[in-house]
């Protein structure tokens, strides 16, 4: 079965009813699980991300605004799998989701960006005006 890519985007925050030892034993637990998947062939290197950042558009360059706490982006990763349900599978074993943290997993598009294609970034009256 062919391998593909897919994005893991880590979410949220800690739940704060757990210890901050608890925590730790996930994070530890998570670099041994990472690094685990990385020499498997399952996991490519990601990162966490710091809380600066810029926001850049047609409009300049701004200090944010970057999404609500409850939309935190705090890092990324990705997996090889045959399937998108394999890649949440996978991801599925992270221990860090045991206290508060969640994973999007999404395919990388391997086409190029088209403005006729149906993408995330299609305005809802160009999706109208294609029905």
């Amino acid at each position: 079965m062919p391998q593909n890519e897919y994005l893991l985007i880590s979410r949220g925050q800690w739940d704060e009813s757990a210890s901050k030892e608890a925590v730790q034993g996930a994070i530890d637990r998570f670099y041994t699980w990472y690094e685990q998947g990385l020499s498997q062939g399952k996991l490519k290197r990601g990162s966490r991300l710091e809380n600066r950042g810029k926001l850049v558009s047609k409009a300049g360059i701004t200090d944010g605004p970057f999404a609500e706490a409850k939309e935190l982006v705090g890092g990324y990763w990705f997996v090889v799998a045959g399937t998108l349900e394999e890649a949440a599978a996978i991801a599925a074993e992270n221990p860090c989701l045991e206290f508060g943290l969640m994973l999007e997993v999404r395919p990388l598009e391997a086409a190029r960006a088209s403005a006729s294609a149906v993408t995330n970034e299609t305005p809802p009256a160009w999706r109208a005006a294609e029905a």
